[in-house]
Protein backbone atom coordinates (compact mmCIF):
# COMPACT_ATOMS: atom_id res chain seq x y z
CA UNK A 1 0.00 0.00 0.00
CA UNK A 2 2.33 2.69 -1.31
CA UNK A 3 1.21 6.35 -1.73
CA UNK A 4 0.64 5.80 -5.44
CA UNK A 5 -1.30 2.58 -4.83
CA UNK A 6 -3.54 4.27 -2.26
CA UNK A 7 -4.17 7.24 -4.58
CA UNK A 8 -5.06 4.90 -7.43
CA UNK A 9 -7.41 2.90 -5.21
CA UNK A 10 -9.17 6.02 -3.93
CA UNK A 11 -9.54 7.43 -7.45
CA UNK A 12 -10.87 4.20 -8.89
CA UNK A 13 -13.50 3.90 -6.15
CA UNK A 14 -14.37 7.60 -6.16
CA UNK A 15 -13.32 8.10 -2.54
CA UNK A 16 -12.33 11.42 -1.01
CA UNK A 17 -10.93 11.25 2.53
CA UNK A 18 -13.42 12.72 5.01
CA UNK A 19 -12.07 15.37 7.35
CA UNK A 20 -15.21 15.03 9.49
CA UNK A 21 -14.42 11.35 10.03
CA UNK A 22 -10.75 12.05 10.71
CA UNK A 23 -9.58 9.99 7.75
CA UNK A 24 -5.81 10.00 7.20
CA UNK A 25 -4.89 6.81 5.38
CA UNK A 26 -1.58 5.10 6.15
CA UNK A 27 0.53 4.77 2.98
CA UNK A 28 3.77 3.29 4.30
CA UNK A 29 4.35 -0.46 4.52
CA UNK A 30 7.31 -0.09 6.87
CA UNK A 31 5.18 1.81 9.39
CA UNK A 32 2.48 -0.86 9.20
CA UNK A 33 5.05 -3.59 9.87
CA UNK A 34 6.53 -1.54 12.72
CA UNK A 35 3.10 -1.31 14.38
CA UNK A 36 2.60 -5.07 14.05
CA UNK A 37 6.05 -5.69 15.56
CA UNK A 38 5.39 -3.37 18.51
CA UNK A 39 2.05 -5.11 19.11
CA UNK A 40 4.01 -8.36 19.63
CA UNK A 41 1.44 -10.47 17.81
CA UNK A 42 1.78 -14.17 17.18
CA UNK A 43 -0.11 -16.21 14.55
CA UNK A 44 -3.68 -16.89 15.66
CA UNK A 45 -4.01 -13.80 17.85
CA UNK A 46 -7.44 -12.15 17.80
CA UNK A 47 -7.13 -8.51 16.75
CA UNK A 48 -9.76 -5.80 16.51
CA UNK A 49 -8.82 -2.87 14.29
CA UNK A 50 -10.90 0.29 14.49
CA UNK A 51 -10.90 2.50 11.41
CA UNK A 52 -9.08 0.28 8.88
CA UNK A 53 -9.66 2.82 6.11
CA UNK A 54 -8.35 1.23 2.91
CA UNK A 55 -6.60 -1.60 4.71
CA UNK A 56 -2.92 -0.61 4.83
CA UNK A 57 -2.46 -1.79 8.42
CA UNK A 58 -5.06 -4.54 8.08
CA UNK A 59 -2.98 -6.26 5.40
CA UNK A 60 0.07 -6.28 7.67
CA UNK A 61 -1.97 -7.65 10.60
CA UNK A 62 -3.49 -10.44 8.53
CA UNK A 63 -0.17 -11.32 6.89
CA UNK A 64 1.33 -11.67 10.39
CA UNK A 65 -1.21 -14.43 11.05
CA UNK A 66 -3.68 -12.45 13.15
CA UNK A 67 -7.41 -13.14 12.91
CA UNK A 68 -8.69 -9.62 12.35
CA UNK A 69 -12.06 -8.00 12.96
CA UNK A 70 -11.98 -4.61 11.24
CA UNK A 71 -14.62 -2.10 12.37
CA UNK A 72 -15.22 0.60 9.74
CA UNK A 73 -17.86 3.31 10.07
CA UNK A 74 -17.69 4.71 6.52
CA UNK A 75 -19.72 2.47 4.20
CA UNK A 76 -18.22 4.24 1.16
CA UNK A 77 -14.85 2.65 1.97
CA UNK A 78 -16.15 -0.91 2.12
CA UNK A 79 -15.79 -1.84 -1.59
CA UNK A 80 -12.15 -0.67 -1.65
CA UNK A 81 -11.44 -2.35 1.68
CA UNK A 82 -12.92 -5.65 0.51
CA UNK A 83 -10.84 -5.49 -2.66
CA UNK A 84 -7.61 -4.94 -0.74
CA UNK A 85 -8.37 -7.68 1.80
CA UNK A 86 -9.66 -10.29 -0.64
CA UNK A 87 -8.43 -13.75 0.37
CA UNK A 88 -7.25 -12.71 3.85
CA UNK A 89 -8.69 -13.82 7.20
CA UNK A 90 -10.48 -10.57 8.03
CA UNK A 91 -14.04 -9.94 9.14
CA UNK A 92 -15.27 -6.47 8.18
CA UNK A 93 -17.87 -4.90 10.45
CA UNK A 94 -19.62 -1.76 9.19
CA UNK A 95 -20.44 -0.05 12.49
CA UNK A 96 -19.61 2.86 14.78
CA UNK A 97 -16.99 1.68 17.27
CA UNK A 98 -18.13 4.33 19.76
CA UNK A 99 -21.56 2.67 19.90
CA UNK A 100 -20.51 -0.94 19.39
CA UNK A 101 -21.60 -3.64 21.83
CA UNK A 102 -18.15 -5.06 22.46
CA UNK A 103 -19.50 -8.05 24.35
CA UNK A 104 -21.41 -9.21 21.26
CA UNK A 105 -18.85 -8.16 18.66
CA UNK A 106 -15.78 -9.72 20.30
CA UNK A 107 -16.42 -13.24 21.55
CA UNK A 108 -13.77 -15.47 23.02
CA UNK A 109 -10.44 -13.83 23.58
CA UNK A 110 -8.22 -12.42 24.77
CA UNK A 111 -8.21 -9.72 22.10
CA UNK A 112 -5.71 -7.08 21.01
CA UNK A 113 -6.76 -3.70 19.66
CA UNK A 114 -4.29 -2.54 17.01
CA UNK A 115 -5.38 0.51 15.09
CA UNK A 116 -4.61 3.83 13.47
CA UNK A 117 -7.42 5.64 15.27
CA UNK A 118 -9.18 8.65 13.77
CA UNK A 119 -7.88 11.66 15.69
CA UNK A 120 -11.33 12.99 16.53
CA UNK A 121 -12.50 9.88 18.42
CA UNK A 122 -9.25 8.43 19.79
CA UNK A 123 -9.65 9.41 23.45
CA UNK A 124 -13.31 8.39 23.96
CA UNK A 125 -12.72 5.19 22.02
CA UNK A 126 -9.73 4.07 24.08
CA UNK A 127 -11.37 5.01 27.38
CA UNK A 128 -14.65 3.41 26.32
CA UNK A 129 -12.91 0.16 25.38
CA UNK A 130 -11.01 0.12 28.67
CA UNK A 131 -14.28 0.51 30.54
CA UNK A 132 -16.55 -1.80 28.56
CA UNK A 133 -14.39 -4.26 26.60
CA UNK A 134 -12.55 -6.35 29.21
CA UNK A 135 -11.77 -8.98 26.57
CA UNK A 136 -9.33 -6.50 24.99
CA UNK A 137 -6.26 -7.03 27.13
CA UNK A 138 -3.64 -5.18 25.06
CA UNK A 139 -3.76 -2.09 22.86
CA UNK A 140 -1.30 -0.69 20.33
CA UNK A 141 -2.93 2.44 18.94
CA UNK A 142 -1.73 5.30 16.79
CA UNK A 143 -3.14 8.66 17.89
CA UNK A 144 -2.28 12.34 17.70
CA UNK A 145 0.96 12.83 19.60
CA UNK A 146 -0.45 15.12 22.29
CA UNK A 147 -3.31 12.66 22.86
CA UNK A 148 -0.83 9.82 23.22
CA UNK A 149 1.18 11.78 25.75
CA UNK A 150 -1.99 12.49 27.71
CA UNK A 151 -3.04 8.83 27.74
CA UNK A 152 0.33 7.74 29.12
CA UNK A 153 1.10 10.69 31.43
CA UNK A 154 1.80 10.36 35.15
CA UNK A 155 2.13 12.83 38.02
CA UNK A 156 4.63 15.54 37.13
CA UNK A 157 4.12 15.31 33.37
CA UNK A 158 2.74 18.38 31.59
CA UNK A 159 0.12 16.23 29.84
CA UNK A 160 -1.17 14.66 33.08
CA UNK A 161 -4.92 15.02 33.56
CA UNK A 162 -8.23 13.30 34.21
CA UNK A 163 -7.86 11.03 31.17
CA UNK A 164 -4.40 9.94 32.35
CA UNK A 165 -5.91 8.81 35.66
CA UNK A 166 -8.75 6.93 33.99
CA UNK A 167 -6.26 5.08 31.81
CA UNK A 168 -3.94 4.36 34.76
CA UNK A 169 -6.83 2.79 36.69
CA UNK A 170 -7.40 0.27 33.90
CA UNK A 171 -4.02 -0.23 32.25
CA UNK A 172 -0.31 0.46 32.11
CA UNK A 173 0.29 2.88 29.22
CA UNK A 174 3.47 3.92 27.46
CA UNK A 175 4.33 5.91 24.33
CA UNK A 176 6.48 3.49 22.33
CA UNK A 177 7.13 5.56 19.23
CA UNK A 178 6.24 8.51 17.04
CA UNK A 179 5.14 8.60 13.40
CA UNK A 180 5.78 11.34 10.85
CA UNK A 181 2.85 13.04 9.10
CA UNK A 182 4.54 12.16 5.79
CA UNK A 183 3.27 8.57 5.81
CA UNK A 184 -0.40 9.55 5.57
CA UNK A 185 -2.76 10.60 2.81
CA UNK A 186 -3.89 13.30 3.29
CA UNK A 187 -0.96 14.53 5.35
CA UNK A 188 -2.06 15.69 8.84
CA UNK A 189 -0.63 18.80 10.45
CA UNK A 190 0.67 16.98 13.53
CA UNK A 191 2.86 14.05 14.49
CA UNK A 192 1.31 10.81 15.64
CA UNK A 193 2.27 8.66 18.62
CA UNK A 194 2.16 4.92 19.09
CA UNK A 195 0.77 4.05 22.51
CA UNK A 196 0.80 0.61 24.07
CA UNK A 197 -1.63 -0.18 26.86
CA UNK A 198 -1.58 -3.41 28.86
CA UNK A 199 -4.71 -3.98 30.91
CA UNK A 200 -4.23 -4.59 34.63
CA UNK A 201 -5.40 -7.96 35.92
CA UNK A 202 -7.01 -5.88 38.66
CA UNK A 203 -7.00 -2.12 39.31
CA UNK A 204 -3.84 -0.91 41.06
CA UNK A 205 -5.87 0.82 43.80
CA UNK A 206 -8.73 -0.41 45.97
CA UNK A 207 -11.49 2.17 46.04
CA UNK A 208 -15.02 1.67 47.31
CA UNK A 209 -16.73 3.52 44.45
CA UNK A 210 -14.62 4.11 41.29
CA UNK A 211 -17.39 6.25 39.77
CA UNK A 212 -17.32 8.59 42.75
CA UNK A 213 -13.55 8.79 42.52
CA UNK A 214 -13.66 9.82 38.87
CA UNK A 215 -16.39 12.37 39.58
CA UNK A 216 -13.95 13.97 42.02
CA UNK A 217 -11.16 13.74 39.44
CA UNK A 218 -13.27 15.48 36.79
CA UNK A 219 -14.25 18.22 39.22
CA UNK A 220 -10.68 18.64 40.38
CA UNK A 221 -9.30 19.05 36.87
CA UNK A 222 -12.16 21.28 35.65
CA UNK A 223 -10.12 24.35 36.58
CA UNK A 224 -6.51 23.22 36.76
CA UNK A 225 -5.08 26.42 38.23
CA UNK A 226 -7.34 26.38 41.27
CA UNK A 227 -6.64 24.51 44.48
CA UNK A 228 -8.64 21.46 45.50
CA UNK A 229 -10.19 23.52 48.29
CA UNK A 230 -11.78 25.71 45.61
CA UNK A 231 -12.65 23.04 43.05
CA UNK A 232 -13.94 20.41 45.50
CA UNK A 233 -15.10 22.62 48.35
CA UNK A 234 -18.75 21.94 47.61
CA UNK A 235 -18.39 18.22 48.24
CA UNK A 236 -15.19 17.73 50.27
CA UNK A 237 -14.86 19.44 53.64
CA UNK A 238 -11.70 19.95 55.68
CA UNK A 239 -12.29 16.80 57.73
CA UNK A 240 -12.53 14.67 54.62
CA UNK A 241 -9.33 16.13 53.18
CA UNK A 242 -7.65 15.29 56.49
CA UNK A 243 -8.98 11.72 56.56
CA UNK A 244 -7.73 11.21 53.02
CA UNK A 245 -4.33 12.65 53.81
CA UNK A 246 -4.68 15.18 50.97
CA UNK A 247 -3.64 18.83 51.23
CA UNK A 248 -6.65 21.04 50.27
CA UNK A 249 -4.17 23.66 49.08
CA UNK A 250 -2.77 21.29 46.43
CA UNK A 251 -3.82 21.27 42.77
CA UNK A 252 -5.36 18.28 41.01
CA UNK A 253 -2.31 17.71 38.83
CA UNK A 254 -0.17 16.92 41.91
CA UNK A 255 -2.33 14.00 43.10
CA UNK A 256 -1.61 10.41 42.15
CA UNK A 257 -4.19 7.70 41.59
CA UNK A 258 -3.56 6.52 45.17
CA UNK A 259 -4.29 10.03 46.46
CA UNK A 260 -7.60 10.22 44.59
CA UNK A 261 -8.62 6.78 45.86
CA UNK A 262 -7.94 7.78 49.46
CA UNK A 263 -9.87 11.02 49.03
CA UNK A 264 -12.85 9.22 47.53
CA UNK A 265 -12.90 6.72 50.37
CA UNK A 266 -12.40 9.29 53.13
Amino acid sequence: MTPSAVRELLTRHGIRPSKALGQNFLTDTNTAHRIVRLAELVPGDLVVEVGPGVGSLTVALADAGARVTAVELDRHLLPALREVLDGRDVEIVNDDALKLDWQSALTGGPWHMVANLPYNVATPLVVGALESAPMVTRFLVMVQREVGERLAASVGDDAYGAVSLKVAYHARAKVVGTVSPNVFLPKPNVESALVRLDRHARPPVDVRDPNEMFELVRAGFATRRKTLRNTLGGRVDAARFARGGVDPGARAETLSLDDWARLADA
